[in-house]
């Protein structure tokens, strides 16, 4: 199981995350947020895949960025359609897809039908008022429903005390590939606290 940090904003914080060896670091390409990356994303290991998140993005931009940045994956936190992806795809070779759906108290698992065989992973984030980074949890026994093998990003309000409960998730048989953290791990939007990753990280490799 792996560990995206999203979110990431500022250099010098950006570079202290990035010492803690995370897998995924996210930055957030959508003005609307508080999270908004523009900048320059300093040298960082290798092992770890920049992922640009996008919220119905013009093609042609989305594109444009993921050559600018190097980008090794895409998180589309959208309205993305399947042919949408399928263009994405046409441009770009070698980037993992990762697409967003949000939950509440329950969920249509049937939606994800067409887009298993066009994305890398899925993402289940908590469906509220932001595209995200709204540091709520959704009710995750709704994920006992889910009928794919396809692994996914487990992601929404997920805090430094949740160790417990991704265990279980995790010991339930469930493909669970990837815990994302953002808001709960932060000092103010964008500034991570590097104390509170680090122990969780610490945990998180014990799982």
């Amino acid at each position: 199981m792996k560990l995206k940090v999203c979110g990431m904003k500022y250099v010098e914080n950006l570079q202290s995350v990035a010492q803690l060896q995370p897998d995924y670091l996210g930055f957030i390409f959508y003005e609307q947020s508080p999270r908004n990356f523009e900048g320059v994303i300093p040298e960082i290991p290798k092992t770890i895949k920049k992922t640009g998140v996008f919220v119905n993005e013009f093609i042609e931009i989305l594109v444009s960025l993921v050559q600018e940045y190097k980008l090794e994956a895409i998180q589309l936190h959208g309205d993305e359609t399947i042919e949408y992806i399928q263009e994405i795809k046409s441009h770009l070779k070698n980037v993992e897809i990762i697409k967003v759906f949000g939950i509440k108290d329950d969920f249509d698992f049937s939606i994800l039908e067409s887009y298993k065989d066009e994305v890398d992973y899925f993402l289940f984030d908590t469906k509220g008022k932001e595209r995200g980074g709204n540091g709520v949890k959704f009710d995750w026994l709704v994920l006992k429903k889910y009928p794919y093998q396809k692994p996914f990003f487990l992601s929404g309000g997920i805090g430094p005390n949740d160790i417990e409960e991704i265990k279980k998730i995790k010991n339930s048989g469930l493909p669970i590939h990837t815990v994302d953290i953002n808001s709960r791990f932060e000092i103010e939007p964008g500034v991570k606290n590097i104390k509170l990753i680090k122990k969780f990280k610490n945990e998180f490799k014990g799982l």
